[in-house]
């Protein structure tokens, strides 16, 4: 082979890995830009999940400003439970609810009449904390709303027929109603002498707004799965499958003897 034939295909042979080099190269940087935009999607997804659990629970309002106000005659821990009953009684049922939550309403639709029973018998005392999870979840701030009216009517002693009222005439989850404050007032005449100029002052003015942000607060890290949240003397009654009104009832009765 002449040496004018060698040269030639050494340059040849050259060229070939001169230009699976270059391939190489741009494959490699490739895969780094690759790599380098999963991380920033990672980054960004983890910093979207962060923000959302960041403001799980919160509603969308601003009125919750101001200083923290509790309903009278409000109990327990930085006064945070609305307390129903006689304060002797043998039995104590705690109760975080929302009033936007289905689940709550189903609760005290099936357990109301029992309840009311055993307080006004003596032998239970309800303590009942307000949290607006669902205002967090689905938008709006009806939760909110509803728990400072709530409030309002702990004010006048009207606490109890109040609650039901708002539990009875719940609207859907996803209708964010209770964020009206004319439907809060207009509700408060079927609760016998709470639709007054005080009660209504309180509930447009969010007198207990802050209150109730501070419940919520507590709710969320309190380790609770979700609401209705009911524990009788400390046990969770509700996560309980074979839990009845009657059996409730027997509970109480039993402690009490």
């Amino acid at each position: 082979m002449s040496e004018k034939n060698r040269q030639g295909k050494r340059t040849a042979r050259e060229k070939l890995a001169a230009e699976r080099e270059k391939h190489r190269s741009r494959d490699r940087r490739r895969r780094a830009l690759i790599v380098g935009a999963s991380v920033v999607c990672v980054l960004g997804l983890a910093a979207v999940i962060g923000v959302v659990a960041a403001n799980a629970g919160k509603d969308d309002g601003d009125e919750s400003a101001g200083p923290v106000v509790a309903p009278s005659g409000a109990q327990g821990k930085d006064g945070l439970a609305i307390p129903v009953g006689e304060d002797g009684a043998g039995s104590t049922l705690t109760i975080w609810e929302d009033f936007r939550c289905p689940a709550c309403k189903a609760f005290e639709l099936a357990y109301r009449d029992t309840i009311h029973e055993l307080t006004e018998a003596g032998s239970l005392k309800v303590e009942y904390h307000l949290a607006t999870i669902i205002d967090g979840n689905m938008g709006g701030t009806g939760s909110r709303k509803a728990a400072n009216a709530a409030a309002c009517a702990q004010d006048a002693g009207k606490f109890t027929p109040y609650h039901d009222v708002l539990f009875t005439n719940q609207p859907p989850e996803t209708d964010d109603a209770f964020a009206d404050e004319d439907r809060l007032i207009d509700l408060a005449g079927k609760a016998d002498g709470l639709d007054t100029t005080l009660f209504q002052e309180c509930v447009k003015n969010g007198r207990h707004n802050s209150w109730v942000e501070k419940s919520n607060k507590a709710f969320q890290n309190g380790g609770f799965s979700g609401t209705p949240t009911v524990l009788l003397d400390g046990r969770n009654i509700y996560q309980d499958q074979s839990m009845t009104p009657a059996k409730l009832k027997q509970l109480v009765e039993d402690a009490n003897k």
